[in-house]
């Protein structure tokens, strides 16, 4: 690969790509290789992740290393895929340096800043994600970090990078954060380093980060199989409403899989392989029928998470008072997503919940999948 950069320093191009709720979840028995068979149906919506990517003269990303002053120790997002095992390790985060958009972390190679792979990361809004139990990862765990190092490995272009994370789906909350900042990075960066590849080429390397990765690129609706990487378009010509009530604790989704794991074998189940979504669903996407499809919501994952986090329970009995269709949580959780029958259904619902005292936002899908929304050169 090349080391001559072919893009003018200072270009930013940001990309936004939507969170993800699993409409419908089944889970296979645990596989030798670690992971489970799943079916699922994806739905994007409109709660997005933004990824900056802007290319740093080498210079800038020296100085940046040499005052680094601390670390943050935080956890990966996971990914609601056939997974048990851990993807990342906890531990510190190496080269973070305080700063007034948030926490920034250069990697590596850190010793070599001047190495075509150097990437920043810098998280904006909210400095609490830096820290505590839900902190998001700066470092090789972050999936976004990966998905630039993977971009440089292919592009005969590539440089420097900052990327600026902009978070709004919760982390750890079985929406898919951590896979639609990969999706989002994998095609700004395409775009910054004029890599000329196809969706479709994308789309292979997304699944080399991770199932949900390809989903977040694509966006609409998907039946997932295999692990959730299998990915097939499912039409779903109308919008349906959501609320999403958001906890203030993440579960981790390997432990998840493996309280899944320990319930079965207390019920002495021996569960199928999932070879499909259940049709009853996709006719209810299709016709954008909201009570059909809350006739038919279903994930294995929920009783798990529920057993992990008892308090799910009552969000969700909250939801069925205030006149929620019908609770599921989303994906390994702890999110619940409420389904209403129309627009006007969900906010009200969203309103009462948040009297209540829930953390609750309307929402709706399906939406686009990652998609460039600036470009522009300082």
């Amino acid at each position: 690969m090349s080391s001559v950069h072919r893009f003018p320093v200072g270009r930013t191009v940001r990309v936004r790509a939507p969170g993800k709720i699993n409409v419908f979840f089944r889970a296979g028995p645990l596989r030798p290789d670690g992971y489970h068979s799943v079916a699922s149906l994806y739905l994007a919506v409109s709660l997005y992740e933004e990824v900056a990517a802007t290319s740093v003269p080498a210079k800038l990303m020296r100085a940046a290393d040499s005052a680094s002053t601390g670390s943050t120790t935080g956890r990966t997002t996971g990914s609601t895929t056939g997974r048990t095992g851990p993807a990342f390790t906890d531990g510190p985060t190496p080269g973070t340096i305080a700063g007034p958009d948030g926490p920034t972390s250069t990697t590596g190679p850190a010793a070599d800043a001047t190495a075509p792979a150097a990437v920043t990361v810098r998280l904006r809004g909210n400095p609490g994600q830096a820290e505590g139990a839900l902190a998001v990862p700066l470092d090789e765990r972050n999936l976004a970090v990966r998905a630039a190092r993977l971009m440089s490995d292919v592009s005969e272009g590539a440089g420097p990078v900052l990327l600026e994370i902009t978070k709004r789906v919760p982390v750890s909350g079985g929406m898919g954060g951590g896979s639609a900042d990969a999706a989002a990075t994998l095609l700004a960066c395409e775009a910054l380093w004029d890599s000329g590849l196809s969706r479709e080429e994308l789309s292979h390397l997304a699944a080399e980060l991770g199932a949900d990765v390809p989903f977040g690129l694509l966006g609409g609706a998907a039946v997932g199989l295999g692990v959730g990487d299998e990915l097939t378009p499912a039409l779903a010509p109308s919008q349906l409403h959501w609320v999403l009530v958001q906890a203030n604790f993440g579960l981790p989704t390997p432990e998840v899989f493996r309280q899944l794991d320990r319930m079965r074998e207390d019920d002495d189940a021996e569960p199928s392989v999932p070879g499909q979504v259940d049709p009853a669903v996709l006719a209810a996407l299709r016709a954008g029928d909201a009570r059909a499809l809350a006739a038919v919501l279903v994930n294995d994952l929920q009783r798990a998470a529920v057993a992990l986090a008892p308090q799910l329970a009552d969000v969700i009995a909250a939801g069925k008072k205030h006149g929620a269709l019908a609770s599921l949580v989303s994906g390994s959780g702890p999110t619940i997503a409420m389904l209403a029958a129309d627009e006007a259904d969900a906010r009200v619902l969203a309103d009462r919940l948040a009297n209540d005292g829930h953390n609750a936002l309307p929402v709706h899908g399906p939406v686009h999948g990652a998609k460039i929304i600036s470009d522009v050169i300082r």
